[in-house]
């Protein structure tokens, strides 16, 4: 069912009262983190901030829920996702704050890695293709992350509308689940392992054991590439804002994104589709040419990606 702009403002007279599927999620991640803290509150660096931020939470989705109570609306509704995924960009450092009271194992991940492989594909791959246009394309397919599920949002709330409140389920929900295993497991990935350990090292199959290295260091690695490029400047920023040494194992990016390909192949859209599909492939392989995952990561975010798209969309048709 498309909507039009017309159709934004019309009061729904069938508007429920109390909090959405999607927000009584990310509160239950709100209180399996608040838990988390409590376990780990002597080894958290800042838990009054974290208190804070989770505060401030409340007080957003709560105002979201009160806007809508006053007039509930397709456009309210909308905004209501939107907060949400606005958090997200909060939540995801917040996992740094608490894994990295417990100890590292990158040594495990990179172990693994090699014994599959037996090489590290995130070293090596910017070596083998050093060209400044794949460069562009590779950070122009992992910056294009938000933007994709934006997209796919849009395309579900004007032409799909019957469907929305399922998608912003089963996406945001893929991501509350990514970051309860990153909470609880902590890898950092190439960009930061390989650089406090040294490349030489890791070339010659060296992964020490870290322990709390990164409960006080966040240095990462460069990306390699074309550092003059559009796109590589864009990822630059973009990590000197978000990233932390957190959430390798499995990619979200790739997880979350295959969640986006499948929404979008579920539309059965082929302008939705053939427009997602090039960017998926290029996430793909971008979150291992750019330091940022193991293969391993990678590969775990593409299984996961679909089972979580199943799982999820099930649990949606058995809510009431």
């Amino acid at each position: 069912m498309a909507i039009k702009i017309s159709e934004l403002f019309i009061r729904d007279k069938k508007a429920k009262k109390g909090l959405l599927a999607f927000e009584w999620v990310a509160i239950g991640y709100l209180l399996f983190t608040l838990l988390m803290m409590l376990i780990l509150w002597d080894k958290l660096v800042a838990p009054g901030e974290m208190l804070k931020g989770r505060a401030q939470f409340l007080l957003v989705t709560l105002a979201c829920w009160a806007i809508y109570y006053l007039w509930p609306c397709k456009l309210t509704i909308f905004f209501r996702v939107l907060a949400q995924m606005a958090f997200l960009g909060w939540w995801y450092p917040d996992t740094y704050e608490m894994n990295r009271a417990l100890p590292n194992l990158d040594h495990v991940f990179a172990g693994w890695e090699q014994s599959l492989f037996g090489y590290q594909p995130s070293l090596l791959f910017a070596q083998k293709v050093p060209y400044g246009w794949f460069s562009e394309l590779m950070c122009l397919g992992y910056v294009s992350y938000f933007p994709l599920m934006l997209i796919t949002y849009l395309y579900y709330f004007f032409k799909r509308y019957q469907e929305f409140q399922m998608t912003a389920f089963v996406m945001l929900s893929s991501f509350f689940a990514y970051y309860v295993v990153f909470v609880l497991l902590p890898v950092t990935g190439p960009q930061f392992y390989y650089l406090a350990v040294g490349t030489e090292k890791i070339a010659e199959g060296i992964f020490p054991n870290l322990g709390d290295w990164f409960l006080t260091h966040s240095e990462r690695m460069a990306a390699p590439g074309w550092t003059d490029g559009f796109f590589y400047h864009l990822l630059d920023l973009t990590h000197d804002a978000g990233e932390r040494p957190t959430a390798a194992f499995p990619s979200s990016h790739v997880g979350v994104t295959t969640v986006v390909m499948l929404l979008a192949l579920r539309t059965r859209s082929k302008g939705l589709s053939f427009t997602i599909l090039p960017f998926y492939i290029l996430m793909c392989l971008s979150t291992v040419y750019i330091y940022a995952h193991y293969a391993i990561d990678a590969i775990a975010g593409l299984m996961t990606g679909i089972l979580l798209y199943f799982a999820l969309k099930a649990l949606w048709h058995r809510l009431p």
